[in-house]
């Protein structure tokens, strides 16, 4: 197979000093977190885009829309997590031939899964859409958005998996470069579809199943140039050894209902927002590209903790999984707080530029003290989820999240009836806050026990 990313000394333990961990840690993150940012970046420019149209219903449906691809597509985001963390720990242990069988495994799943999206999208994006709520104008905009996306959900599940082996080898440029390529794709499309072609809210939906689909066959070139060397053929039984396959099920059904609960949390902060109103709605929507602004700059620090995680995991190696944990939590502590700080000194003009709806403004700019205050409540979260995905502890994810939706819905319940939209803020920074001390309490645990290759967690 090629050369391992990380240098390992004789003994099995990742080489380097702390200061070298600081420069491993900072090279990998770097590049994923300006290709994470130009993900959100793409979501604000889709809110701007329905934001400038005439019908305020085109913001939240586009909002709406969004959640529900998120529940349907993003929902299964365990197939690039398990793809990132097993291959990392193949990567560890130097095992050419399991690195690919995971990377097949994981492209076959994702076709299979979004071709199943395609074909139960009546009831799915229907039900999705009476769950969320909203008034039939915002219903009408966000059904638009989602016939136009929904058929590129097989080519953005297998992006994931590409994306996912790519974070595995720690091949970090390559995956900011495919991300970047596929998003600014996406953005001159949808500005191209809306404005030049008249297409409204469905362009905005239309641009990214198009983007999704270069993307696909951009990943797949690069996916066959690093594939690992000097293999013997690929035997087709292979891929459906029983042990292997049982334990990718039981990664991906725990980080699948992790997720859920994820994706449900949202959800529910959707619908209860629209319960106060259009308005109320679109504000939220509008300070939510702030947390995705943020989730998805941290999660740079989160991937790299994911790789260099899984990398001594596969290596057997405690020190060097305590110290990536360490470093790596700093520095996402550190992206934090400087989020926090964009958004106290520019806060105001961000929300004038993402909507030119005054009253939508003023909703945004009332509640504004809370997107400054989630990311250092969020970040503790982000990174732990990051390395137990890296030593592929699903089922630790699981149960911390389960944990964390119920200390949500039980805010949400005593705190909306006496604050209201302050309440429901007030119930999102307190889940926040409960996936990460969660986590902590679960993270001894890892390197008390090693993975099997082979076993079934």
């Amino acid at each position: 197979m090629g050369k391992a990313a990380v240098p390992v000394n004789a003994d099995g333990r990742m080489a380097g000093t702390t200061p070298g961990w600081h420069r491993r840690v900072v090279a990998l993150a770097v590049p994923i977190v300006l290709a994470n940012l130009s993900v959100p970046l793409l979501s604000a420019v889709d809110t701007a885009v329905a934001g400038h149209l005439p019908d305020q219903a085109d913001l939240g449906g586009v909002a709406l829309g969004g959640l529900v691809f998120s529940a349907m597509i993003w929902g299964l985001g365990f197939l690039r997590m398990a793809t990132t963390g097993l291959v990392a720990q193949a990567l560890g242990a130097g095992d050419g031939e399991r690195m690919r069988l995971v990377q097949l495994r994981a492209l076959l799943l994702a076709v299979a899964l979004g071709l199943a999206v395609v074909l139960f999208q009546e009831p799915l994006v229907g039900g999705a859409l009476t769950l969320l709520g909203g008034s039939a104008e915002v219903g009408a905009a966000a059904r638009a958005y989602c016939d136009a996306r929904i058929w590129s959900a097989p080519a953005a599940l297998a992006n994931s998996v590409v994306l996912g082996y790519l974070l595995g080898t720690q091949r970090a440029k390559l995956g900011f470069g495919l991300q970047l390529v596929l998003n600014f794709i996406n953005m001159a499309l949808a500005l191209g579809l809306v404005y030049g072609l008249g297409r409204g809210v469905g362009g905005i939906g239309a641009a990214t199943a198009l983007a999704d689909g270069f993307g696909l066959l951009l990943g797949l070139a690069l996916l066959w140039r690093l594939r690992p060397r000097g293999l013997p053929p690929l035997m087709a039984r292979a891929l459906w050894e029983r042990a292997p396959l049982l334990r990718l099920f039981a990664i991906n059904r725990d980080i699948f209902l992790r997720t859920a609960c994820l994706l449900g949390v949202t959800g529910l902060f959707a619908r209860l927002g629209a319960n106060l109103g259009d308005t109320v709605l679109a504000g939220n929507a509008v300070l939510l590209n702030f947390q995705t602004f943020t989730s998805f700059g941290l999660d740079g620090f989160a991937y790299a903790a994911e790789a260099l995680v899984g990398v001594a995991v596969g290596a057997r190696d405690r020190v060097s999984l305590r110290t990536a944990s360490r470093i790596s939590m700093v520095w996402a502590v550190v992206g934090a707080l400087v989020f926090s700080l964009v958004y106290l000194i520019a806060g105001p003009t961000l929300i004038d530029g993402l909507t030119n709806q005054q009253a939508v403004r003023d909703q945004a700019l009332a509640y504004l003290p809370w997107a400054i205050l989630l990311p250092v409540a969020s970040v503790w979260g982000f990174q732990f989820d990051g390395i137990f995905i890296g030593a592929t502890r699903a089922r630790e994810l699981r149960n911390g999240m389960i944990v964390s939706l119920c200390v949500f819905l039980a805010a949400a319940l005593c705190l909306i009836p006496i604050a209201g939209n302050n309440g429901l803020w007030g119930a999102f920074v307190l889940f926040m806050v409960a996936r990460g001390i969660c986590l902590a309490w679960f993270y001894p645990r890892i390197g008390d026990d090693w993975p099997e290759p082979l076993a079934v967690d």
